[in-house]
């Protein structure tokens, strides 16, 4: 009964390796929540320079520069079928971005405002060992992107790109001419962007406002977003299976 409705609705492809991809699917939509927790995010206390962190939202900042390593990755995969190679190159591309943003922030929070790169969230920077909670301005929670909180953003921005870039090719894998047309690819890059916002915006609420990095309190909800991403990815993964499949995968 189930091989007759999984034939009736994905066609001759196996099963088994449908499943398989859309674990790999699944797998991808929580990385994507993994790494919006790992970006350090301000919001409008950020932009005020009394919050650590980018100053602007989580789902557009995360959204950004995982879609910066997903459209990396497609530009290659029009040059090559190695599938690590481009998946990594997806990580490095979203890495670069997310790194630039911090940066021209760092540069904006100590030439434009005047004020040190610190967390009020912890004495020490748990990755230079620095103090500096001497350095926070009073009424606030810190300003700029300390070093913890860079390496953090750019690790998290690399895994986002990643796994972006690791759902894209997935997409891909459900073709069945030789050669790459047109439409399956612009209908892989809007089916692994609709699943890279759904995931952001899980973390996003999950985290309910600014978060710092793998330090922040706020890491340790981790959990129960990456449950409720695996559940969603999963439901929304097969969906998309099925429309590749169903139009994209037999042109």
């Amino acid at each position: 009964m189930i091989e007759s409705l999984l034939s009736f609705f994905f066609g001759a492809f196996d099963p088994v390796y449908i499943f398989a991809l859309l674990l790999l699917v699944t797998l991808g939509g929580v990385l994507i929540t993994l790494s919006v927790h790992l970006i350090p995010v301000g919001g409008a206390p950020a932009a005020m320079a009394q919050a650590a962190g980018v100053g602007t939202g989580t789902t557009q900042l995360a959204a950004g520069a995982g879609l910066t390593g997903l459209l990396v990755a497609v530009s290659v995969s029009s040059e090559t079928q190695n599938i690590l190679f481009i998946i990594l190159i997806g990580g490095i591309g979203s890495a670069v971005m997310i790194a630039l943003v911090m940066l021209m922030s760092n540069i904006g929070y100590i030439y434009g405002v005047g004020v040190p790169l610190a967390s009020g969230k912890t004495i020490r920077d748990p990755i230079t060992n620095d103090r500096q909670d001497t350095y926070v301005s009073k009424g606030t929670e810190g300003h700029g992107v300390p070093t913890a909180s860079f390496i953090s953003g750019i690790l998290g921005g690399f895994i986002g790109g990643a796994s972006g870039s690791l759902i894209f090719e997935v997409f891909i894998l459900t073709r069945t001419d030789t050669v790459l047309s047109a439409s399956i690819i612009v209908l892989a890059v809007i089916l692994s962007i609709a699943l890279f916002f759904i995931n952001a915006v899980i973390a996003s609420y999950n985290i309910g406002g600014t978060i710092e990095g793998f330090y922040d309190e706020k890491f340790k909800r981790l959990t129960r977003a990456v449950v409720v991403s695996g559940a969603v990815t999963f439901i929304c993964g097969a969906l998309c299976l099925l429309s590749l499949i169903n139009f994209g995968g037999v042109i």
